[in-house]
């Protein structure tokens, strides 16, 4: 029974292995389309209602009855929201999660688009794509947009956030306005700069050993229909560098400034603006999913040994490597 069993292992780790483009194929990319078509929808409509602000109390009460729990039962182990370890940006597994008191975090609704004082309110689990689909479209945007569409707001506020428009904006802490946050004894405070400063200050790189980050409010700017994105090949690492710092230090930078390296001395630097007008012929919707990896097309542009200009419409320019990754 036992040399049974252990065949049937190896067996189905072979099929596993070898022939895992069936199962993704036919089970996990049909299985993740549903359920992205369902969480897009529920957050369109949730959003249209209005509801989220309304039920934001009550799950964050939710949150606080939790965190009283774990500490009447005399806090023996660490919290750690109870996130499944296929929601997370990680191709590990979540053993660690196993050693830790769950507390449910389940707040995945924006909760407020406030235009007048430039600022979106939502919750930790909400994510840039959706964010991105929200605000682009009334022409504005979050300063700093992390380029990968499932990364959450939670994520980025207790870690960290560098993008192609960190050069003007700084890391994504800096967008960050205030912060609701429950704490270790249950209790909900709010904080920002003025407000609770050394909290507020504390949560940025704190991956979540502050407390539990209930809602935050982003800085938003306006925005326009495309990035006008020049393509500058490379071939000595330090005209990398010196190119780079040129141009982000001028006095009137570019809104996007980013390279990829495929060796050691040789690169594609790419700047970026903002733009509502395109030259039809050289608009590149790098967004649809017959299109290349982002960074293979980026990598054409270095046997070409010469630049280039194209036009990308401003969210597919956001998630420009959601694809890849």
């Amino acid at each position: 029974m036992v040399v049974l069993s252990d065949i049937t292992n190896r067996w189905f780790e072979y099929v596993l292995v070898r022939y895992r483009w069936i199962l993704v194929c036919f089970v996990l990319l049909p299985v993740s389309i549903l359920y992205d078509a369902y969480h897009y929808i529920r957050c369109k409509i949730i959003f249209k209602l209005k509801s989220a602000p309304n039920k934001h109390d009550g799950k964050v009460k939710y949150v606080q009855k939790q965190v009283r729990e774990w500490k009447s039962s005399g806090c023996k182990m660490p919290m750690g929201t109870s996130r499944p370890g296929w929601q997370t940006m990680s191709v590990g597994t979540s053993k660690f999660k196993k050693k830790l008191f769950p507390i449910d975090v389940d707040l995945l609704d924006i909760l407020e688009l406030n235009i007048e004082k430039q600022f979106v309110r939502a919750e930790p689990r909400v994510t840039m794509g959706q964010l991105t689909a929200l605000l682009c479209p009334l022409g504005w945007t979050l300063a700093i947009v992390p380029e990968l569409e499932d990364l959450t707001v939670g994520g980025m506020c207790n870690g960290t956030g560098v993008e192609s428009s960190s050069h003007i904006h700084g890391l994504f802490g800096n967008i960050c306005l205030a912060h609701e946050v429950v704490l270790p004894d249950g209790s909900l405070v709010r904080c920002s700069k003025d407000e609770n400063s050394h909290l507020f200050y504390a949560i940025p790189f704190s991956h979540g050993t502050v407390g539990f980050v209930v809602s935050t409010e982003l800085r938003i700017v306006p925005c326009k229909q495309y990035v006008k994105l020049e393509y500058i090949p490379l071939y000595k690492a330090d005209d990398v560098c010196k190119k780079m710092s040129e141009e982000s230090r001028k006095s009137n930078p570019v809104d996007f400034i980013e390279t990829l390296m495929y060796t050691k001395n040789t690169g594609v630097l790419m700047l970026g603006k903002m733009t509502n007008e395109a030259e039809p012929q050289k608009v590149n919707k790098i967004g649809k999913f017959y299109k290349p990896w982002f960074y293979k097309h980026v990598e054409t542009f270095i046997k070409y040994k010469q630049q280039s200009v194209e036009y990308i419409p401003l969210r597919d320019y956001y998630h420009r490597h959601t694809k890849s990754l």
